[in-house]
């Protein structure tokens, strides 16, 4: 369990003579005190969703950014980063089964997963958003973009592939423990697990895996098969050239589960895209979390 402080706040409600703001529209509202992360619920059709949103530190012209998370991942483990993003208001759910989003009545594919997105932004009041996709996110937010162009202004795609049919993949013996969620749930199955998954810092350093053991939270075991079903004969890479928004690809130089060249690949074949590359593994968002913070802002603060 997470040892970040959580501040109970009311729910929400709407102030009389105001316009009401994406903040306002969330129910039975928890602000997280140690990244300001207001934590709450949003109804979209039948799916209950947990969302989280951050304000930026100041009034900015900026859109919000849109994160889509890793496979089984909670909301509080993009908080570290969240919490270094002051000038871009963030925002972010628990996939249907992942975090404390229930699971969804049946399986479904990363276009469905795209259009529920759509709407979860349509009942919160944004128009357009940067996304930004971590590993199996980044797989929804190239599904996101291509689907809905007019409503993202850039992309970030981090740690992530074109899809397992395309991918250049890891090793078997690393990709065959990612079918298994026990790592959100089990301490000492993550700290035995964790360097040859992972990566980078987490191969030798233990408080790099605390940082992943303190903030994750268990998931639905049928959330997480849906996920890797979701994902299963996707891949990006027939209409990867349509895709014109200006785009940072992020991966670190030691990631087992998703190796360089798939980064490579994707700055080459993305016609507005430039890549950066951290000396780190495949959880460089939370293990270096001051310094992609400071590339992802750069490249959103960017003028044109």
């Amino acid at each position: 369990m997470s040892t970040l402080a959580i501040a109970a706040g009311p729910r929400s409600t709407t102030r009389p003579g105001k316009a009401e703001r994406p903040l306002d529209r969330l129910e039975d509202v928890q602000i997280d005190a140690a990244t300001g992360v207001h934590i709450g619920t949003v109804h979209v059709g039948k799916q209950r969703l947990r969302v989280g949103i951050r304000p930026a530190a100041a009034v900015t012209t900026q859109p919000p950014l849109l994160l889509f998370n890793g496979i089984g991942a909670n909301l509080e483990l993009a908080g570290p980063l969240m919490n270094r993003l002051e000038g871009v208001e963030t925002v972010i759910f628990d996939v249907p089964g992942a975090g404390q989003s229930p699971p969804p009545a049946r399986p479904y594919r990363l276009f469905t997963m795209a259009r529920l997105a759509r709407r979860l932004l349509d009942q919160l009041g944004y128009a357009e958003v940067d996304v930004l996709g971590v590993s199996w996110g980044g797989g929804l937010a190239q599904q996101f973009a291509i689907q809905y162009p007019k409503r993202v202004r850039r992309l970030v795609l981090a740690a992530t592939s074109m899809g397992g049919a395309t991918m250049v993949p890891g090793h078997p013996r690393v990709l065959l423990k990612m079918l298994n969620p026990r790592r959100y749930r089990d301490r000492g199955y993550m700290q035995r697990i964790a360097p040859e998954l992972y990566g980078g810092r987490l191969r030798d350093d233990p408080a790099a895996i605390r940082l992943f053991t303190d903030h994750a939270r268990g998931g639905h075991p049928v959330g997480y098969r849906y996920q890797l079903m979701a994902m299963a004969g996707w891949t990006s890479l027939p209409w990867l050239w349509r895709i014109r928004h200006r785009t940072l690809v992020i991966a670190g130089n030691d990631d087992p589960l998703v190796p360089l060249i798939n980064a490579r690949l994707h700055a080459l074949l993305l016609p507005n895209a430039r890549l950066q590359v951290l000396d780190d593994g495949h959880l460089f968002m939370l293990t270096r979390a001051d310094e992609t913070a400071r590339l992802i802002g750069n490249f959103l603060a960017e003028a044109g």
